[in-house]
């Protein structure tokens, strides 16, 4: 009888559909929200939304870390996507605000009325997250760790740190502006790029593995060499996208 059992269990386990991966539909409630403003929506043409976050995986009750969020276009996203009983932390660095106050007011609109959401500030190379989360994102932001105006060892404590505060198992999900292969964080002040190679280095020498890439935002024709703010290449740079693990 144990045999017989043994084996229906086994029939069970191997025809049972396997689960289905994120979809970009899975976040269209997201992307309907009714509190994202009109400049949020202008952007997503550009920014592919729905297609970011199934990279991501973002599911329903995660924790999530914003790192470095910007204007909190993702914040806002986040906050939908991952449901009332979810939690978003947006980090806003104190270097940022006091480079341009106007992040802070950013960051203020980011969580008003979002009851999921949580501001946090602090600096950009101990960012206080409060409980382990399952997912960190941070778009566009990781050359900043080697701007000259940090001191040297800053993209090695920043990068530490988002390893410690994720979850055995987490994700940290980077998305950046290419610069020229073989240049490694050189053009990281000059034109806001970075080697995708130097990247990797950099997040797999701090413990991260390499899960996916995607070429989501490939831009081929984006030569890799001029300014990103440049208007005859801003919002159409070539970048890559990565999700690297925290090991078990």
């Amino acid at each position: 009888m144990r045999s017989t059992m043994a084996l229906f269990a086994l029939a069970l386990a191997v025809s049972a559909p396997a689960a289905s991966a994120n979809e970009p539909s899975d976040y269209a409630a997201a992307l309907a929200d009714a509190q994202r403003p009109a400049a949020d929506k202008e952007r997503d043409a550009a920014r592919h939304p729905a297609e970011f976050l199934a990279f991501a995986q973002i599911d329903p009750g995660e924790k999530v870390g914003d790192y470095i969020m910007g204007g909190g276009y993702w914040t806002r996203l986040l906050a939908t996507a991952v449901g009332p009983q979810g939690k978003v932390y947006a980090f806003q660095p104190d270097e940022f605000i006091a480079f341009r106050a106007a992040y802070g007011d950013e960051q203020n609109a980011a969580v008003a009325g979002r009851a999921n959401v949580a501001a946090l500030r602090g600096p950009v190379s101990a960012p206080p997250f409060p409980e382990k989360l399952d997912t960190i994102i941070t778009v566009q932001n990781l050359h900043d760790l080697y701007l000259g105006a940090f001191p040297a060892d800053t993209a090695t404590k920043s990068i530490a740190a988002l390893f410690d505060a994720l979850k055995p198992g987490g994700t940290l999900v980077v998305v950046d502006h290419s610069a020229a292969d073989g240049s490694g964080t050189t053009a990281a002040g000059s034109i806001h790029r970075i080697d995708k190679a130097a990247a990797i280095a950099a997040l797999t020498n701090a413990g991260f593995v390499v899960e996916a890439q995607s070429d989501l935002y490939k831009q081929p024709n984006d030569p890799r060499t001029a300014n990103v703010f440049d208007p005859s290449i801003r919002g159409k740079t070539d970048q890559f996208a990565l999700r690297l693990r925290k090991p078990n």
